[in-house]
């Protein structure tokens, strides 16, 4: 199986789970949410999403290793790898209140090959592989061709956990408050990314990230023909807890911001 075959079948399998999750909503009581911390919550459904991915997926290639945020299966890293958040937005979900999303991508000794994000409220199939464009319900996006701040509109996250870089970063948001067309934040880092990916952003920036919220998203901005990249230009946005991503023209000018502060 080539990887354009594998990224179909992979797109199958978050459009089941996807479907599973919005039904699920429609019965989620107090009962099946639980904290895992301050402001970070977790729900049955975000645990049974991941089974039913991690099923499908080792099934699609067996053998293969996981990286996920729930954790509902041993943590193995092999030739190939899945990074996966079954339900990215759980807060959104919690409230019933858009977007929230299944985030897929696929490594292959450490090199991202494909990737899948499945915004659910609004039926958006984001997907793309090493072998051809990224893709929104079939159709080949491009990331937009802003050239200055004054173009821009920013999609963001705000910290909700991690506390420490608060005061720079509301420097950073003052600063795009007043620049730019304006800054959005939806609550979903992989729907903000695939957003990016087809134009609808200009470019994102958080911090305190996980490789499941960022994985396939950055890649679908790549793949684009957008840049991602950590606060400090370089490429360890993965495993770094930080990301900017944005369209090249407008790239070096919002990460010079970000840099002065972050």
């Amino acid at each position: 199986m080539n990887i354009s075959e594998i990224l179909r079948a992979t797109e199958e399998i978050a459009r089941e789970t996807g479907s599973f999750i919005r039904e699920q909503r429609l019965s989620l009581t107090g009962g099946d949410i639980r904290s895992k911390g301050i402001h970070d919550y977790v729900t049955r459904v975000d645990k049974e999403s991941e089974q039913r991915l991690v099923k499908g997926l080792s099934g699609l290639l067996p053998g293969s290793g996981f990286l996920t945020e729930e954790k509902t299966t041993e943590q193995v890293e092999a030739e190939y790898t899945w990074i996966i958040d079954p339900l990215d937005g759980t807060t959104n979900f919690i409230h019933g209140s858009p977007p929230y999303a299944v985030s897929i991508a696929l490594q292959h000794n450490g090199h991202t090959v494909a990737g899948v994000v499945y915004e659910i409220t609004m039926d958006e199939m984001f997907a793309a592989s090493e072998e051809g464009p990224a893709r929104l319900n079939g159709e080949e996006i491009r990331i937009s061709h802003a050239s200055s701040l004054e173009e821009v509109l920013l999609a963001t996250g705000f910290p909700f956990v991690n506390f420490e870089r608060l005061d720079p970063y509301m420097e950073v948001l003052k600063r795009f408050m007043a620049e730019t067309q304006g800054v959005r934040r939806l609550g979903s880092a992989a729907t903000d990314l695939a957003w990016v990916a087809c134009g609808r952003y200009d470019g994102f920036y958080e911090y305190n990230l996980h490789p499941w919220d960022v994985a396939a998203g950055a890649f679908l901005v790549e793949k684009a023909g957008g840049v991602a990249a950590d606060f400090r230009g370089g490429k360890d946005y993965l495993f770094g807890r930080e990301m900017v991503a944005a369209a090249p023209g407008v790239y070096g000018e919002i990460a010079r911001i970000i840099g002065e502060y972050l």
